[in-house]
């Protein structure tokens, strides 16, 4: 019975990231924007906790929903007059946004149903990771981790903070 709900909560939170993604690509308002991209962050944290992985889900509380989407607001409000609406996409543009958005459903999709097949084929024994292990994979220095393109982002948006500050401060 518990597998029921929580395949049932699942499909609430899935769709739910599916409608807050949309109306953050789809409106006009780009504050509104940021809001529902900080819906749509949170029910990403809803499914790491789902998956028992308490750790990835308070850092994308803390970090994405907290930290990011307040800077893209912070940014938002230094550069741009937030209760203006964007102009409106032409005709083309609709047309090579409709064109990409196909082609990559059709790469998403071919990539989950090769993946999911190979997943099928052959199940590897695994096993729970301790923090120790994913800190480590994380932002450790070797071979296939993850601390160079950590830096990285933090330095492009330390990049993006300032060059905000300086836009603002030009008007």
């Amino acid at each position: 019975m518990e597998s029921l709900g929580s395949l049932i909560l699942y499909f609430i939170v899935a769709l739910s990231m599916i409608v807050f993604s949309v109306m953050a690509v789809t409106t006009r308002k780009i504050l509104r924007a940021a809001t529902y991209l900080l819906f749509t962050l949170f029910a990403a944290a809803v499914v790491y906790f789902m998956l028992d992985y308490e750790f990835l889900g308070a850092v994308q509380i803390a970090v994405y929903a907290g930290g990011i989407v307040v800077l893209f607001v912070f940014a938002i409000l230094l550069t741009s007059r937030p209760g203006d609406n964007t102009e409106r996409l032409t005709s083309k543009s609709r047309l090579l946004g409709a064109i990409a958005a196909v082609a990559m459903l059709v790469v998403a999709g071919y990539a989950l149903v090769s993946r999911t097949m190979v997943a099928f084929a052959a199940k590897p024994a695994m096993e729970a990771p301790d923090m120790d292990a994913v800190g480590t994979a994380l932002l450790g220095t070797g071979h296939g981790q993850y601390l160079l393109p950590f830096e990285a982002v933090s330095i492009l948006l330390l990049a993006c903070i300032i060059g905000g500050v300086v836009v603002a401060r030009k008007r």
